[in-house]
């Protein structure tokens, strides 16, 4: 019987104020109100920890560094408490034999009922000669363990959509989870970004424990709560594109005052994701706010779309998308029209006003 995330909080002296503490950042990292505070805690005290098997494939472990940086909920508490980590071969102790018979005793022991969590991807060109652990194609292994399992996590771009290791020619065929072959009808949940922010990926997992369910998803396979807006909906910067105000050179006087990045290549009206809302190292910035334009990483083929610093085209509708080439012109010409149209109504009123005096002295 595996502990519950309860039972293991009270096994480390954590008391029931700060559990009830923990269950409301909880909630609020997932965007839920307060309402859903004594259901989280009810699931937590209650249900088992869930067994995860988290398998690396061609990748930087870029998605694992942000996962152990998450604050709300910490990733220890995620780690030890939430979840019942069987293997993961970056931070396990085990190794060689002893570690890969873990997978087998997982995929026995809880078949139906673990979560299988990717980073990275399945190279398959030479029978998958190009990645192999514990002396066998990362393919054969990531096959085995999904066939058992209750849903699949696709940690980051290189598992959701290949990333840089399946950029063009692609000579390894590096093929993300959805499209290995036999895996396209399991439970898929893609959690993309290079890596992804760690707050969403420590919620995710809180999502599955507290409603033992996936949670909503867009048409791409990816969390709504968390990729359902452009970073450019909420970026900060944002009235400066509304505006027409444009950084044009690196460290010019617009980049001081913190204009729009949308000239210099900010990808921001096209990538889906959270990073504008929830930020990194626990909400204190991301990359558009440290001066970088957004690279449009969570974005499915993002290494193959151009440069990071070739500038988006076709972004129409002035006010909601405009044209940073016609935003200018359009505001100017906004004003202009403006400015004319009231001077031509105060010279009809100074018109009408001369003309019922007149009026009025002949009358007299």
């Amino acid at each position: 019987m595996i502990e519950t995330f309860y039972d293991v909080m009270r096994r480390q002296g954590i008391t029931r104020r700060s559990f009830l503490k923990f269950c409301s950042l909880t909630a609020a990292s997932l965007g839920l109100s307060p309402a859903f505070v004594p259901k989280i805690a009810h699931a937590m005290e209650t249900k088992p920890r869930i067994p995860v098997l988290w398998l690396h494939g061609l990748e930087c472990t870029c998605c694992s560094e942000s996962f152990i940086r998450s604050g709300h909920p910490l990733a220890k508490d995620v780690i030890l408490s939430m979840l019942s980590l069987d293997y993961d071969d970056t931070i396990m102790a085990a190794a060689g034999h002893n570690a890969e018979a873990i997978v087998d005793e997982i995929v026995e022991k809880y078949k139906g009922n673990y979560i299988l969590a990717v980073e990275g991807n399945a190279p398959l060109a030479e029978d998958g000669m190009y990645c192999i652990i514990g002396g066998k194609p990362f393919v054969e292994q990531l096959k085995y363990a999904a066939e058992s399992c209750k849903a699949i996590i696709s940690w980051g771009s290189c598992a959701s959509w290949g990333c840089v290791q399946a950029a063009k020619p692609n000579p390894t065929r590096a093929t993300p989870t959805h499209k290995i072959p036999g895996l396209a009808d399991k439970p898929i949940i893609k959690v993309p970004g290079c890596p992804p922010i760690a707050e969403v990926m420590t919620a995710v997992v809180a999502y599955l424990l507290t409603f033992e369910k996936l949670p909503a998803l867009d048409k791409q396979g990816r969390p709504q709560m968390f990729y359902s807006q452009r970073i450019h909906d909420k970026c900060y910067r944002r009235p400066h594109f509304d505006a027409g105000q444009f950084v044009e050179h690196w460290d010019d006087e617009a980049a001081r005052q913190g204009h729009c990045l949308y000239k210099m290549g900010c990808k921001g009206p096209t990538t889906y994701n959270a990073c504008s809302t929830v930020r990194w190292n626990e909400g204190v910035s991301f990359p558009i706010q440290a001066g970088h334009g957004c690279i449009g990483c969570s974005e499915d083929g993002f290494w193959d779309k151009g440069g990071f610093y070739e500038r988006l085209s076709d972004i129409n509708d002035f006010s909601i998308e405009a044209n940073a080439d016609a935003v200018g012109g359009t505001a100017a010409a906004v004003v202009g029209a403006g400015i004319a149209v009231h001077a031509g109504l105060t010279a009809l009123n100074r018109s009408r006003k001369t003309g019922a005096n007149q009026t009025g002295a002949e009358q007299q």
